[in-house]
């Protein structure tokens, strides 16, 4: 897969020597020279780095950005992000646009009018983790997929929920919803019909916004 990641700072550096140690063809463009020369020096080998204006069509025709799979917009600027997502998508027309929200307050804009798929807010993925570190008996939403379409979410079995100690098959779960995965005791279960459920179980379930109230009724209220 062939990448191009905007931004070179601490986050696009990361990303990018990650990608390629993984095996992905990847390109890193920053205007900042400082950055730049940075990302060089700590760069893992066969990482491109470009000094220029990624907002810049003639920057992103340097980086080839015609031929890539998947952009990632990474820059400290919401704005800058949302630019070359835009460019990405419509001048490129690159499959999958990822793009960094750095303002809570901004992340409405991230949507595929922009050309963003998959919008990625740093401090909503924090209070989620945090949430989910110190909740019981509510759901917590983890990550949006599709736009925002389709949610990932977690709810934990406690003992007073109407499901602890009952078989999976007997959970009646709205339509656009569905459980992906069991968390217990640091092991990932495959959700089987018969898989019992128990106290202290993280259900890992995906579904559209709509229906998350529905989810956790299911699971935590008794019917």
């Amino acid at each position: 897969m062939r990448v191009v990641v905007t931004g070179a700072g601490n986050v696009g550096r990361h990303m990018a020597n990650d990608l390629r140690l993984r095996g992905h063809e990847v390109t890193v463009i920053d205007q900042d020279p400082g950055v730049v020369d940075r990302a060089r020096k700590e760069a893992a080998a066969g990482v491109d780095v470009i000094l220029g204006d990624a907002c810049e069509p003639w920057v992103l025709d340097k980086a080839d950005l015609a031929t890539c799979d998947v952009l990632v917009a990474a820059t400290g600027d919401d704005e800058d992000n949302l630019v070359t997502s835009l460019l990405a998508k419509q001048e490129y027309g690159v499959p999958r646009v990822v793009a960094r929200v750095n303002h809570p307050k901004n992340e409405w804009l991230f949507t595929s009018q922009w050309g963003v798929d998959v919008p990625m807010s740093p401090p909503h993925i924090l209070t989620a983790l945090v949430e989910e570190a110190v909740t019981s008996g509510d759901l917590v939403r983890l990550l949006k997929l599709e736009g925002g379409q389709v949610t990932l979410v977690e709810v934990t079995i406690n003992e007073a929920s109407p499901m602890a100690g009952r078989a999976l098959y007997e959970l009646r779960l709205p339509q656009d919803s569905a459980v992906v995965a069991i968390l217990r005791g640091g092991h990932v279960v495959i959700p089987q019909p018969e898989t019992q459920l128990v106290a202290g179980d993280e259900i890992m379930a995906i579904a559209t916004p709509e229906v998350e109230d529905a989810i956790r009724s299911a699971l935590m209220e008794p019917a």
